[in-house]
């Protein structure tokens, strides 16, 4: 439970950070001001300035919103999407079955980021194409999942019992199977939540994701890149926010999985 509370810790300083940008931000962050262009880290400036003079911890904070509701709206609507799939492939069988697995396999078969940048580069640039992209390459992931468990369950006596009291699949997914799978599909979220920052990241860093004057970590980084030996701190500041983001993340999904393991275990 260790890790599971400090990810919890690390990943709630973000989102508050995000909620706080909603309503203050320590200095505006559409505001240029060519006079306090790169200016190293202060008390005025605790992160420093850009080549714009904007505020990089202004940026941070209102970035942690674009990138963590960008990735939330992505891996929300995979979920609305790929369990129900997940639980129809389940309950038929056959040739559903085979067509949604073999859908996914394809989506699998390319490399994640590189497939979320051609579908981004397809849809084109902005926030609500990045979202689309995310979505789109995470239904797989949890229809598989869902399918995956969602077969086991079936063999188990409770469904034997649920159909011989006159239920239909559709009833006996929905009131039997889904309740048992929150456990695993709360895992894959998390899991899936920290591999969409990265994506988001990627996607604004190759000018695909949130365009301007929206402030984006992935975009920082890439307006860092060409002042990284004069101005270092342009780079660190995006870097440790997405990195430290992801290793939240990252904690939620092992402390929540070693908790699954321990209750099943019981």
């Amino acid at each position: 439970m260790n890790a599971l509370r400090a990810g919890l810790l690390l990943t709630g300083v973000f989102v508050a950070a995000g909620l706080l940008s909603l309503v203050w931000t320590p200095h505006d962050v559409t505001q240029v001001d060519i006079g306090a262009r790169l200016l190293a880290p202060s008390a005025a400036h605790p992160f420093g300035t850009d080549h714009l003079g904007r505020d990089l911890l202004s940026m941070i904070q209102a970035g942690a919103a674009v990138s963590l509701s960008v990735s939330l709206l992505g891996v929300g609507a995979a979920l609305l999407l790929g369990v129900p799939l997940g639980l129809l492939a389940a309950a038929r069988g056959g040739w559903v079955d085979e067509a949604l697995m073999r859908t996914g396999d394809l989506v699998f078969a390319f490399p994640w980021l590189m497939l979320a940048i051609l579908l981004a580069a397809t849809l084109g640039p902005g926030a609500s194409n990045a979202v689309l992209a995310i979505a789109i390459l995470n239904i797989p992931v949890f229809a598989r999942l869902t399918r995956g468990e969602a077969r086991r369950l079936w063999q188990l006596d409770f469904v034997a019992v649920a159909r011989l009291a006159g239920k239909g699949k559709a009833r006996i997914s929905a009131e039997h199977i889904l309740p048992n799978l929150s456990g695993p599909l709360s895992v894959q979220a998390t899991i899936q939540f920290s591999l969409a920052l990265l994506a988001e990241a990627g996607l604004s860093y190759v000018g695909l994701g949130v365009q301007p004057p929206a402030p984006s970590w992935g975009r920082m980084l890439a307006d860092a890149q060409t002042l990284i030996g004069t101005a270092p701190w342009l780079a660190i500041a995006p870097g440790l926010a997405i990195l430290l983001a992801v290793f939240g993340l990252t904690l939620i999904g092992d402390g929540l999985a070693r908790h699954l393991r321990r209750g099943e275990g019981a």
